[in-house]
């Protein structure tokens, strides 16, 4: 299975269990894995006969700027469902990043991964 990368999508989101992060909002970040065979589009030079990386880049901003809930863990189902819902797109790896948790001591990152397929 050949793999298409997006990596570093930011968008601002108000996810999280507590009222200040419901209200303010963060930001947070998704990395994306698509596994799909390019082959029939590299044969043809043919953007129809792969995933367009851009409106797959869009969905993922819309779902983060979405509706709000309470876990990262959720987010990224999400996210996975959006990237899975694209024809030829049989796998996909999804890392939400909540760089500004509500975390007491200091940290660099907070991420949720998980790998989703069809089968």
């Amino acid at each position: 299975m050949d793999r298409v990368a997006l990596r570093g999508l930011r968008a601002r989101g108000h996810h999280g269990v507590f009222p200040k992060e419901r209200e303010e909002g963060q930001t947070f970040i998704v990395d994306l894995v698509l596994g799909l065979d390019t082959r029939p589009a590299a044969a043809d030079d043919d953007l129809a006969k792969t995933v367009h990386y851009g409106i797959v880049a869009e969905e993922v901003v819309a779902e983060v700027e979405g509706r709000p809930v309470n876990l990262i863990e959720t987010l990224a189902e999400r996210i996975a469902q959006a990237c899975l819902k694209h024809e030829g797109v049989m796998e996909v790896e999804v890392c939400v990043h909540k760089p500004d948790a509500p975390i007491t001591v200091p940290f660099d990152d907070v991420t949720v991964t998980i790998t989703r397929s069809r089968v």
